[in-house]
C-alpha cells in the first residue's frame, strides 16, 4: 500500500510504498478515506511535539476518517505511533473511534475534529464554563481560532473578543459571532491600550503563547476592575513562542489561574466522550470549517503549500 511517509525531521513526507498495517490485539484494519494535516501533525513530523520520540520513518497523522471491515464510516484517533493516518490502511483501537452517520462529510470531520476539539475540551473539561461568561480568544483568525468562536457561542458566550495580527481577516469574524476585536501588532503600548477593551472577560483560549501572551496577560490583569475576580487563562497552543516571561504580580495580584490543555492534561476517556458531541456539530453544519482536499499522491506539495491559515488541508487516498 502507499503512505505519506517522514524519513527526515524538517522535510515534508513523500509517497512511498509500505508495508500493510497488521491489526493487533483489540484492533481492526481500516480504509482511511481523510486525514487533517493539523498543525499537531506537523509538529510530529518534525520531531518538536512534546510526545516526540524521535523515531524515524514515520508516517504522520493523527486522526481521521476511514471505512471499517463492516463498511462503517468512522472517525478515530490514534495513540502515539509511527503508523500514522496519511496512508491507504491504518490499524485502529475501535474504542478510540466513533462510529458516525451514513452521508457524514468525511473531508470535513477530518479537517474539524482536531483545531474543533482544542476549544471543545478547554471549555467543556479543563474549567467550569458556564453560559453567559465572555470568552478572549488570542490566534482569533486561524483555523483553530474561528472555531473556537463558533463553539464559544454555541456553549453560551455572552461576548466573545477576537484578538489577531491579521486585520482583514479580524474585520470577518463577526459573521462568526465576534462581538470585539483587538488587533496586536508590534508596538506594544498600543496593543496594550487595545486590550483594555478585554480587561473583565472570564476567559482566554490562548493559541499563541509567547510575548504576545506575555504582553497580553499583563494588560489584561492590570486594567481589571476586580483583580480578584477569576479569570481562567487557558494555553493551548504556542503559534508565536513555545516559553512566555510571565510576571510574577500578574499571578499574585489578581485571580488569574493558568491551565493547560492539550494531550496528556485531560484523560482519554473524557476527550473520547466528547467525540459524539463535536462530530454532530460539525456533521450538521453548525460549525464551519473551510477544507481543501490534497491526493494522497501529491503530499509533498501540499505539505509545502504556503500556509493559508483559515483552511485546513485534507489528505484523502485514493483506493
Amino acid at each position: 500500500m502507499h503512505a505519506a511517509l517522514v524519513t527526515r525531521f524538517g522535510q515534508a513526507p513523500q509517497y512511498a510504498e509500505v508495508a500493510a498495517p497488521i491489526a493487533g490485539p483489540g484492533e481492526i484494519v481500516i480504509d482511511v478515506l481523510a486525514s487533517g494535516l493539523h498543525h499537531r501533525v506537523r509538529s510530529q513530523a518534525d520531531g518538536s511535539h512534546y510526545t516526540s520520540t524521535d523515531e524515524l520513518p514515520l508516517t504522520p497523522g493523527v486522526d481521521g476518517v476511514g471505512r471499517d471491515p463492516e463498511d462503517c464510516l468512522r472517525y478515530f484517533v490514534l495513540d502515539d505511533t509511527t503508523h500514522g493516518a496519511m496512508a491507504e490502511q491504518v490499524a485502529i483501537d475501535p474504542r478510540h473511534s466513533l462510529v458516525l452517520p451514513e452521508g457524514s462529510d468525511p473531508i470535513a470531520i477530518a479537517a474539524g475534529m482536531n483545531p474543533a476539539m482544542s476549544s471543545w475540551i478547554a471549555l467543556r473539561k479543563r474549567i467550569s464554563f458556564s453560559p453567559g461568561q465572555s470568552v478572549l480568544i488570542l490566534g482569533a483568525t486561524g483555523s483553530a481560532g474561528r472555531l473556537a468562536i463558533q463553539i464559544a457561542a454555541q456553549l453560551g458566550a455572552s461576548r466573545i473578543i477576537g484578538a489577531g495580527r491579521n486585520a482583514e481577516r479580524l474585520s470577518e469574524l463577526a459573521a462568526l459571532g465576534v462581538t470585539d476585536t483587538v488587533l496586536l501588532d508590534n508596538d506594544a503600548s498600543a496593543t496594550a491600550a487595545r486590550l483594555g477593551v478585554t480587561a473583565d472577560v472570564d476567559v482566554v483560549l490562548d493559541y499563541l503563547w509567547g510575548a504576545p501572551t506575555a504582553a497580553a496577560m499583563t494588560a489584561v490583569v492590570t486594567q481589571r476592575a476586580d483583580a480578584a475576580r477569576a479569570l481562567d487563562w487557558i494555553e493551548i497552543g504556542s503559534m508565536a513562542g513555545s516559553t512566555a516571561a510571565i510576571p510574577s504580580a500578574a499571578l499574585r495580584a489578581s485571580g488569574l489561574r493558568i491551565v493547560g490543555s492539550g494531550q496528556g492534561s485531560v484523560r482519554a476517556r473524557d476527550i473520547l466522550s466528547e467525540l459524539p458531541s463535536l462530530a454532530e456539530e460539525l456533521s450538521s453544519g453548525r460549525l464551519d470549517i473551510a477544507a481543501r482536499a490534497i491526493p494522497l499522491a501529491d503530499v509533498e506539495q501540499g505539505w509545502n503549500l504556503p500556509p493559508d491559515g483559515t483552511e485546513r488541508l485534507v489528505i484523502i487516498p485514493t483506493h
